[in-house]
């Protein structure tokens, strides 16, 4: 069992509630373990343990998406927009928004980079919030299952098998999209091939679009040349 959540066994009221909900901003994973652990232990009603974990798995991604907006004020994100394959992540970000989300929430390390990747390209804020409360509610309905039906083992190595069972279904899904890309039904996830790259409309730096935060100062500074001119 993770180290940090045998600590849960020790904590009562409000102190197990607000380890649930802080747990996830350092590790996802080990708080939805621990608050399914606690809730087979009975060391709390399971409806306030889901309500808390659920909360701390928004609140701890909900932040994120706007490191990708700012990330969009500076001069790097136009040379990062450039880059090969970025346009196609835009597109998938864009529209296969929910699909993105799902492999983001059951496949190790694409979390974070995929909620960032939402602010980044501008996806709804509204509607990113609803889809992440509802992969974190399936995550966590999953998880408090396996743990209530088959154990505390049972629920703990579904850590290793839930993970390779979503890798295995992405990994179908896109060599679906590869046999439907070789037939000529493009979509957005494809081989990343450079026909596939195209400019990224909205981003900062192409034609002419001004870094977001900035316009102030360009628009300042074009009505000093034309003054002086």
């Amino acid at each position: 069992m993770f180290g940090i959540t045998d600590d849960f066994s020790h904590l009562t009221g409000f102190a197990l509630y607000f380890a649930i909900f802080a747990l996830p901003f350092i590790q996802e994973d080990a708080a939805v373990i621990g608050a399914a652990t606690a809730s087979i232990l009975g060391l709390a009603p399971t409806t306030f343990l889901i309500a808390a974990i659920l909360s701390g798995l928004i609140a701890s991604d909900a932040w994120k998406y706007w490191i990708g907006r700012l990330a969009r004020r500076y001069e790097w994100a136009h040379k990062f927009a450039e880059k090969p394959g970025v346009s196609v992540a835009g597109d998938l970000v864009r529209k296969e928004f929910i699909q993105t989300m799902l492999t983001a929430r059951f496949v190790p390390g694409t979390r974070i980079p995929t909620y960032v990747a939402c602010g980044f390209f501008k996806a709804h804020y509204g509607k990113y919030i609803l889809v992440l409360i509802m992969t974190a509610s399936m995550y966590v309905a999953i998880m408090f299952t396996l743990f209530h039906v088959g154990g505390a083992v049972a629920g703990e190595q579904a850590k290793f098998w839930l993970p390779a069972i979503s890798v295995t279904l992405l990994a179908l899904y896109v060599g679906i999209r590869w046999y439907t890309h070789r037939q000529g039904q493009h979509g957005p996830m494809t081989p990343l091939t450079e026909e596939r790259d195209h400019p990224l409309p909205g981003m900062p730096g192409f034609d002419g679009m001004p870094l977001e935060g900035h316009e102030a100062e360009i628009k300042k500074k074009e009505d000093a040349d034309g003054a002086a001119g």
